[in-house]
């Protein structure tokens, strides 16, 4: 008896540790179909413009700026006024004329928890030890009638994101991000297609996002894509009128 449990206890050491394996081997795989690590970190800032199909016939238009190690500005511009949210690496602001708020803001902990997936440069997958993340291969998976790999990962913050890769190419096709927040779950889902490269790195041109319930109610189709830009760092910042007021108990973290 001792001795099946002995064997079935080893069985199951070699079984997480060839998981381990399959999982580092899969992000390596994903890495090298993006253009490989060296081509992604020559990648220093990023730009991008694209048409937002909001559905009902709505459109808008919405860029989004990267710059290393952790800034990023959002925009979205529609019937004359736009909304503006940015993160300069430790502190998120934002302008929500759409809300009746059309001074800089200091942005809430639901909005901030995007904003820092957002800022994540390279993304989860890159140097993800060394962030704090951890990763785990669930096995394959059907995505919208494909076959997909199932990659769980858990965010240093506690957050998950399942990436489902496509298993010819490796790249991302799919996205569910679970983020905890409050006691309570917040779940959405982003598809990934029509990658194209810019500058030796493969970027996705079309992006969809929804919740579980409601998935790609908001398409976002990429018009141009810009890598190596130039940023001025002051488009990150908080504005004046921020610096003096205290930070929400979300930044402080």
């Amino acid at each position: 008896m001792r001795r099946a449990v002995l064997v079935l206890l080893v069985i199951s050491s070699f079984s997480i540790v060839a998981r381990t394996q399959t999982a580092d081997e899969l992000v390596a795989k994903n890495l090298q179909a993006k253009g490989g690590i060296d081509k992604i970190k020559a990648i220093k800032s990023t730009r991008y413009t694209a048409r937002l199909d909001l559905g009902g016939g709505f459109t808008a238009k919405a860029s989004q700026e990267n710059m290393r190690p952790s800034q990023v500005r959002e925009t979205f511009a529609i019937q004359g006024m736009t909304a503006v949210q940015a993160y300069d690496g430790s502190a998120g602001w934002q302008i929500q004329p759409f809300q009746g708020h059309k001074d800089p803001e200091l942005m809430g902990e639901d909005d901030l928890r995007d904003m820092l997936l957002d800022s994540d440069f390279d993304g989860a997958l890159v140097d993800y030890k060394e962030k704090g993340n951890t990763i785990e291969f669930l096995g394959h998976d059907i995505v919208d009638g494909d076959d997909a790999l199932r990659l769980k990962v858990t965010l240093k913050n506690g957050d998950i994101v399942y990436y489902y890769l496509d298993p010819d190419t490796f790249l991302e096709i799919r996205k569910e991000i679970q983020q905890f927040i409050r006691g309570s779950v917040r779940e959405r889902i982003v598809d990934l297609g029509s990658y194209k490269p810019v500058s030796g790195v493969m970027y996705p041109f079309s992006i969809a996002v929804g919740s579980k319930s409601n998935p790609g109610s908001q398409t976002f189709t990429v018009e141009k894509m810009e890598v190596n830009v130039s940023i001025d760092a002051a488009d990150f910042a908080l504005p004046a009128s921020l610096k003096q007021a205290p930070k929400s108990a979300a930044e402080k973290k």
